[in-house]
């Protein structure tokens, strides 16, 4: 009999090559992960100004430093992007755009507005 155990019983991610659709998926629910682990790090914010001066320095000294910009940047764009494919979304629950290339096309597009977006909130804000 041969050796079964080495193979997977069923397909699974590592015989799939990643597509579009799958990739923006995943993105969704992970853009959606990291704003609600936002609310928390707005709350810490919050819970710093209350404490009084010297927490409030600490935080804004870790938050202008490079990794707390850099996790803002990551933080408009996953807020960007959660919202256009949250209206992309809106129009397939509409039953508009369900074709392959319009779904390819769309996810480009959400792609874009959100880099382009990202990209003009930070330019406004520095």
């Amino acid at each position: 009999m041969p050796n079964t155990r080495a193979r997977p019983v069923s397909p699974h991610l590592q015989i799939y090559r990643p597509q579009l659709t799958s990739v923006l998926s995943v993105l969704h629910r992970l853009s959606g992960l990291l704003l609600s682990v936002c609310s928390v790090v707005l709350s810490l914010w919050l819970i710093s100004l209350a404490l009084g001066e010297v927490a409030y320095t600490r935080f804004m000294h870790f938050a202008q430093g490079w990794s707390g910009l850099s996790f803002l940047v990551l933080l408009v764009f996953c807020l960007y992007y959660h919202l256009f494919n949250g209206v992309r979304h809106l129009f397939w629950d509409w039953g508009w755009g369900f074709s392959l290339e319009r779904v390819y096309l769309s996810g480009w597009m959400v792609v874009a507005a959100a880099l382009l977006c990202s990209i003009a909130t930070v330019l406004l804000v520095t």
